[in-house]
């Protein structure tokens, strides 16, 4: 993993012109990110409470055809912007380079949220999806490991489908993000 971006730092896009550059996925990132609500009060606390801290700077990989942003970066927009921490987008088919060093399970995906210092020193990241749901590619990735299997795409499907059951079977993913975006910062 690369330990600093200060290279990548003020290139992005704003959360705001992310939006509305969308080719794919508007409208449903858009209600996505317009039903968002803070569910629970001390999260509201917890975020607002970061905006004294002038050493966090955010970067988020990001693509507007994937279903893991649509569904999981409007709440990371929500808490960075409750939060003050001054955020860009990288879109990642203009930064593979910076995806490359933070692939996960050996792969590109995306979203990657990545907290750096004011020097771009990276401190965390946080992505693609959360822990609950990212498990069912884990297991997928240690059952299937050879991409060129007859029954690779077939149980691909089927694990992606398990995903989506995932994002909201009993669980609020809302909630799993923040908790997950707060446990990350709070060892910053």
């Amino acid at each position: 993993m690369r330990t600093n971006l200060a290279d990548k730092l003020r290139t992005g896009i704003s959360p705001q012109q992310f939006i509305d550059g969308m080719q794919k996925n508007k409208e449903t990132f858009q209600s996505n990110y317009d039903a968002f609500v803070w569910d629970v009060a001390s999260e509201r606390e917890f975020f607002g409470s970061l905006n004294h801290r002038d050493d966090i700077r955010v970067l988020i990989l990001a693509a507007d055809w994937c279903g893991d942003v649509v569904r999981n970066i409007p709440v990371v927009f929500h808490a960075l912007e409750t939060a003050g921490i001054p955020t860009e987008v990288l879109i990642l088919e203009e930064n593979f380079d910076v995806m490359d060093e933070f692939l996960t399970l050996g792969g590109r995906s995306v979203p990657v949220v990545i907290f750096v210092d004011t020097g771009g020193h990276v401190l965390g990241s946080w992505g693609p999806r959360p822990k609950h749901v990212q498990q069912y590619m884990i297991s997928f990735k240690q059952e299937n490991p050879d991409r060129e299997a007859s029954d690779y795409a077939e149980n691909m499907a089927i694990v992606r489908s398990q995903m989506v059951e995932a994002y909201g079977e009993g669980v609020d993913v809302r909630a799993v993000i923040l908790k997950e975006l707060r446990e990350l910062i709070s060892g910053i």
